[in-house]
């Protein structure tokens, strides 16, 4: 059986990856009061960089200042009253009970003011960290609770880039890789985000996983909610690259034909990608084995073949051409 054949090449398996991935803030909160309360002061505008523990805004406060106040003066009451008691012990006017009462009472007092500042505390809206805050939909005299939000705040000096990525690429994608990013908003910028971590399991409905790469934002150009899209490249494990011709689908799967002492050996091969007309397999293919590409569809295992040269491509018209043809001349 004629066949032509040629030399298996060993390549390296190119990875390659598009996606599109979300920013996000490295660190951003939904603010919201702690308690319910009259609004009566918005301390922020939209855009504005707030420090950690800023106050945002203010609630109506009166009865827990009245609280705090009424705390203190117990405070002070039973810490007199305790006083008293120990100038007096040593006479043997007052007993030992009453001093531990005295003593339990100051202490108790004391946690009701501390509980009355809390409260106090809580009529303030602060910044939990630094960062940028957004828009809010607050005015003075609006009626608020724990449930309304107040503003979004983003620390966005770093943005986060979550997208997904096939499980093919769950080690080439690891932590401290570089990606390349651009802007759906600036096409022509190209930003390099290293990994920061990934996902800890792969989705089993769709076979892939979340990649999450960080990317510097110093400049404040950028904003969380922003899409991107994610390039990534690399060269993964060699193995033996063939063309797509001479691969054969059977019955039991994909399999080719090599040559070995004169005959057609069939060996079963699993595709694990493709590239350009070269299909990368796995199986037991050595880098010596030569592959049958043409003939394939009539050769058998074990049949003894005759290795001829492939046919060569047609001849083009301007080649068939006499010299010194021309157009008229």
């Amino acid at each position: 059986m004629p066949v032509v054949a040629q030399p298996v090449a060993m390549l390296p398996e190119q990875l390659s990856i598009e996606a599109i991935g979300t920013a996000r803030a490295q660190t951003s909160a939904e603010i919201f009061p702690e308690t319910a309360g009259r609004v009566t002061r918005v301390l922020f505008s939209a855009g504005d960089y707030v420090q950690r523990g800023q106050p945002l805004v203010e609630l109506d406060a009166r009865q827990e200042r009245l609280a705090v106040e009424a705390a203190r003066v117990q405070v002070r009451e039973a810490d007199q009253l305790l006083g008293r008691y120990r100038r007096i012990e040593d006479t043997g006017a007052i007993s030992a009970s009453q001093i531990e009462a005295g003593e339990t009472a100051l202490a108790s007092a004391r946690v009701a003011l501390e509980q009355a500042q809390t409260a106090l505390a809580d009529r303030t809206v602060r910044a939990p960290f630094s960062g940028h805050v957004g828009l809010t939909e607050i005015d003075p005299g609006d009626r608020v609770n724990d449930t309304t939000p107040i503003t979004q705040l983003d620390q966005r000096g770093t943005l986060y880039v979550d997208f997904s990525a096939p499980e093919a690429a769950f080690n080439p994608l690891s932590e401290g890789q570089v990606v390349q990013v651009t802007p759906f908003a600036d096409p022509g910028r190209q930003i390099e985000a290293r990994i920061v971590t990934t996902d800890s399991r792969i989705a089993r409905e769709s076979r892939d996983f979340i990649v999450r790469a960080a990317i510097a934002n110093s400049d404040d150009s950028l904003r969380p909610g922003m899409s991107f899209r994610v390039a990534f490249a690399s060269n993964g494990e060699t193995r033996p690259a063939v063309p797509e011709e001479a691969i054969v689908w059977g019955g039991e799967g994909s399999h080719l034909f090599v040559v070995r002492d004169g005959k057609a050996r069939r060996v079963p091969v699993t595709i694990t990608a493709r590239r350009e007309g070269l299909a990368f397999v796995d199986g037991r293919i050595a880098a010596r084995d030569r592959i049958i590409v043409e003939g394939v569809q009539k050769v058998r295992d074990g049949q003894e073949i005759r290795l001829v040269r492939p046919a060569a491509p047609p001849a083009r018209e301007a080649e068939l051409r006499p010299t010194g043809a021309g157009n008229g001349g």
